[in-house]
């Protein structure tokens, strides 16, 4: 199956004299992190299902500059920003879609003040878009009736005021939505944002990605639904520190879509 997985690369597009609709930012961790890149490969196979036409940056993609700017290094950050933003301005980026909220948030949020405007949609909000307007059904399935709590990330939620589009996706497949007791606003950070993904913790008395997982394990979960990459490491390790990997899975709502089409 993965042998027919279509990513064509901006610049292939570009010698076609082609602009694709939507340019496809797979960030860092949807790149190298071996379990983040299953999730991207969900989201390319529903592209593909739903005829969308996009492409990727390929090498030319470098970090949008969220971790350096998030530690401090505003230097680094720049440098990082105004590379990409050439790239993209080059070939006529126009729409922006990231499985990142990361990405999500310091494209459409920081971008624009270095020369980078573009319309930035999480891919939640795109799946959405491609459901309301017929491009992708979907069936619940597997999910029927399956208990399913959504942790919010900090990028897309608090940050960007986007609670409803994943939410949505859940419903639609027919699953029962069970939410936490810190959730939407009030949503707790899984452990990993400002550069924390990358470091240790420092001393206290419980990680907080411990203390995430045992507010999700509270709703008594079949699935554990994320929509970042960052969230899925942290949630994970969090349910494996419970011993509760054969119980409860960690999935990213492009995966639960992707499995519940059969892609």
């Amino acid at each position: 199956m993965s042998n027919e997985l279509k990513v064509p690369t901006m610049a292939e597009l570009f010698a076609e004299g082609k602009q694709p609709e939507v340019l496809f930012w797979v960030g860092c961790a949807g790149s190298f992190d071996d379990r983040a890149k299953k999730i991207t490969k969900a989201f390319v196979k529903i592209l593909n299902k739903a005829n969308v036409s996009f492409a990727v940056l390929g090498t030319e993609e470098s970090c949008t500059g969220d971790p350096a700017k998030r530690a401090g290094n505003e230097f680094l950050f720049q440098m990082q920003a105004v590379t990409n933003i050439e790239v993209m301005n080059a070939y006529e980026v126009k729409k922006v879609v990231t499985a990142c909220p990361h990405c999500f948030n310091t494209i459409k949020n920081e971008y624009p003040g270095l020369g980078g405007n573009y319309e930035v949609v999480h891919h939640t909000q795109f799946l959405k878009d491609l459901l309301a307007e017929g491009r992708i059904t979907m069936e619940g399935g597997q999910y029927k009736g399956k208990r399913i709590t959504f942790h919010d990330p900090c990028y897309l939620g608090r940050a960007n005021g986007v609670y409803e589009a994943p939410r949505d996706l859940i419903r639609k497949l027919d699953a029962e939505l069970v939410e936490m007791k810190n959730c939407k606003k009030k949503g707790l950070c899984c452990g990993a944002g400002g550069a924390q993904m990358f470091k240790e913790p420092e001393n206290g008395n419980k990680d907080v990605n411990v203390e995430r997982t045992e507010q999700a394990l509270g709703t008594k979960p079949e699935i554990i639904a994320a929509g970042c990459p960052f969230c899925n490491t942290m949630m994970t390790d969090g349910v494996k520190s419970k011993e509760k990997e054969g119980e409860v899975e960690v999935l990213d709502i492009a995966e639960l879509i992707a499995k519940a089409e059969d892609l």
